[in-house]
């Protein structure tokens, strides 16, 4: 497949093609993401070109960021009735591990991310106070939780990523990551839980075309991190 290697960007190695982008904030005017629909549409073509199958929209959801389950399903009718590519689009949500997200949690008012599955993330400096318990009681609630980027939360020790592969939170990998775009140390992480074979899905967590399209072609991954990507979308952990 590889022949005589030279490094290729995110977009040459061929792992977006017929691939799943399980987080992205491409639905338009609900949160920090994307702006207006002319800008949704201009991503879903580049990500056309690149050969992406299925695409998750994943807007926020937390407390600076109130969207309603009704909101985010109006705003997905409207780009659906827009976008006539080829990409099979779906509608989840990333919840901050806040207050907000204990109530729509105890009320099972959840934008799931396919079967009982809810991708989650924290603030990138600290965890909230009760992360454990909060994972454990989504859990006990009967939903599989999703720790988008798991790689950016630099408070996590080694210990904490085994724990949380040992109780059954999947990780999702943020491309731009292993691209470096986050930081030395963000990029470190991520191929260290890449070798631990701890992620089972990954996405490009967009807000921009400009930031996407720079960070699928402007830097380099070694053969090892695209064999270690591709085992990833064919569910090889």
């Amino acid at each position: 497949m590889f022949g005589l290697w030279s490094k290729k960007t995110i977009l040459e190695s061929g792992i977006l093609a017929r691939g799943t982008d399980n987080h992205s904030h491409i639905l338009f005017g609900v949160d920090d993401g994307v702006k207006t629909a002319e800008d949704s549409l201009r991503i879903l073509k580049f990500m056309e070109e690149a050969g992406v199958e299925t695409l998750w929209l994943t807007p926020h959801i937390m407390e600076d960021v109130p969207n309603t389950t009704e909101k985010l399903k109006a705003r997905f009718a409207e780009i659906l009735g827009m976008y006539n590519g080829p990409i099979v689009l779906n509608l989840a949500a990333e919840y901050m591990m806040d207050t907000l997200y204990s109530q729509r949690l105890a009320s099972g008012d959840l934008l799931l991310h396919g079967g009982d599955r809810v991708l989650i993330e924290t603030s990138v400096a600290s965890p909230p106070v009760d992360f454990w318990g909060m994972i454990d009681t989504t859990m006990r609630k009967g939903y599989r939780p999703i720790l988008a980027h798991p790689e950016r939360y630099l408070y996590l020790r080694p210990q904490d990523y085994d724990r949380l592969y040992d109780m059954g939170v999947l990780m999702q990998l943020n491309l731009p990551s292993v691209a470096g775009f986050y930081g030395k140390a963000v990029n470190a992480r991520a191929i260290y839980l890449l070798k631990k074979d701890y992620y089972c899905m990954f996405g490009s967590d967009c807000h921009r075309y400009r930031a996407i399209e720079g960070q699928y072609t402007a830097k380099a991954l070694s053969k090892d991190t695209v064999i270690r990507l591709g085992n990833i979308k064919k569910g090889i952990r």
